[in-house]
């Protein structure tokens, strides 16, 4: 058993993985900036150290003072949460070079998935099914470029293949616009990502964000823990998620999960991840991996009763997977709203005091959050301020409990975008269930 964990992030997921190790006898360091002294994790932790001031590049992106805090107070394990360093496979790197467990999957696993090429190139082989594209970079040969495109189909879109979180990605409609379009996301790309490798895929038009959750220890057993829908953004951005996705037929889910699984085994991947996929008439198209814990994991242990973030340490410290896929069953309908210090129209941040919080309670209802009465929100870290989510026994219970969830959370001091979700909810096709990724942004008319 690892016996001390330093927490190397901040806000509600480092409370998040706080409260695991607590409940498996694992000590915590929080580790924080000048601006963070009073998160509510760094006040339980059993240690915490500041590592710098409050620009992240100087604090919580700074892989040296994170490592020097883990050695002076003799911990064992690193957990990177996520966002921050948890993809970068440098820092993985240099967490096991220092004599630490990482957890998270190996770095070279990391680097294969981060780079959306070689990413996509291994799904394939895996057996995992992936956007009709370019099956790799694009060179600079004009005139084969074009007849890819013709083949694959207009509208095409050409990605950055370091991306992610939708930057790095330009939609091309016809051969008048393809070669400038590719010339400038290549220069986006080095610039924003330090590589210009692009690629080229067929644009889906009416796509759903479908993902399957997966759990891989390091002697080659995997499972999937279903999949959730994340269709409802803004920029590219999740704004409300769900588990399982509507329509999913059990056919499909074991299906698309068994080959997620299977492809965790070849792949020789240990912890959690995520598949990420598009979903249109009734197909699935692999986009991306992501090798770290997600923000809306909450629904997928709502369904499946499984605390992933203690699976997740415990793989990591070596031991093998307490469950096999049979165990896996999902149990009524989870939904996750994402609370956001922001106004709820113009979405501009809106850091400030809180004077007043009250939570929100009842059967089925979870709040993941680190804010509390008298807790200041910077201004330099993203807006997200917690997580509220409903579990009902099917999709429509759990729609009503987060109606009352919404309708009794209080925040006073700072705007959020509470009344965003409240009118979400009582959206038609939301209602209906089974929105596109672009039914949001046209909502709002952005």
């Amino acid at each position: 058993m690892i016996e001390k964990i330093l927490i190397a992030n901040r806000g509600e997921i480092a409370l998040r993985i706080q409260r695991a190790c607590r409940e498996l006898g694992i000590k915590t360091v929080a580790v924080h900036s000048d601006a963070d002294r009073e998160l509510k994790h760094v006040l339980l932790a059993d240690e915490s150290v500041c590592i710098g001031p409050a620009q992240s590049r100087d604090s919580y992106l700074h892989i040296p003072a994170i490592i020097s805090a883990a050695e002076v107070t003799d911990t064992v394990a690193i957990h990177p949460g996520y966002g921050f360093l948890s993809e970068n496979a440098d820092f993985a790197e240099r967490v096991e070079r220092s004599g630490f467990i990482f957890i998270g999957p190996k770095p070279d696993t990391i680097r294969l998935m981060g780079d959306k090429v070689s990413a996509i190139r291994a799904m394939k082989q895996a057996g995992v099914p992936c956007v009709p594209g370019s099956d790799g970079p694009l060179d600079d040969d004009a005139k084969h470029t074009l007849q890819l495109a013709r083949e694959i189909g207009y509208p095409v879109i050409i990605k950055a293949a370091g991306g992610g979180g939708g930057r790095g990605m330009r939609v091309v409609h016809s051969d008048a616009t393809l070669l400038n379009a590719i010339s400038l996301t290549k220069a986006e790309a080095g610039a924003a990502f330090g590589n210009d490798v692009v690629y080229m895929e067929k644009y889906l038009e009416n796509p759903r964000h479908v993902e399957f959750q997966v759990l891989a220890d390091s002697y080659g057993n995997a499972i999937h823990l279903c999949e959730r829908d994340c269709s409802m953004q803004r920029r590219h951005q999740k704004v409300i998620e769900e588990a399982p996705a509507p329509g999913i037929t059990p056919e499909q889910r074991e299906r698309i999960g068994r080959r997620c699984a299977e492809a965790c085994s070849t792949l020789g991947y240990r912890g959690l991840g995520t598949f990420e996929f598009l979903y249109q008439d009734e197909e699935f198209y692999f986009i991306e991996m992501n090798t770290r814990v997600q923000v809306e994991h909450p629904v997928t242990e709502m369904i499946t009763g499984i605390d992933v973030i203690k699976e997740q340490i415990l793989v990591a410290g070596g031991e093998r997977l307490r469950y096999s896929q049979g165990d896996i069953v999902p149990r009524g309908h989870a939904i996750e709203c994402r609370l956001n210090a922001e106004h709820p129209e113009t979405f501009m941040p809106s850091p400030g005091r809180i004077e007043e919080f009250h939570a929100p309670g009842g059967p089925g209802v979870r709040i993941d959050t680190h804010i509390y009465a008298g807790y200041v929100v910077p201004p330099y870290y993203d807006s997200m301020i917690g997580k509220l989510v409903a579990h009902g026994e099917d999709r429509e219970a759990a729609l009503a409990r987060m109606t009352n969830a919404l309708r009794e959370t209080i925040i006073e001091g700072i705007d959020t975008n509470i009344p965003l979700h409240r009118q979400l909810l009582k959206d038609a096709a939301f209602q209906q269930g089974g929105i596109n990724i672009h039914y949001l942004e046209k909502k709002l008319g952005l």
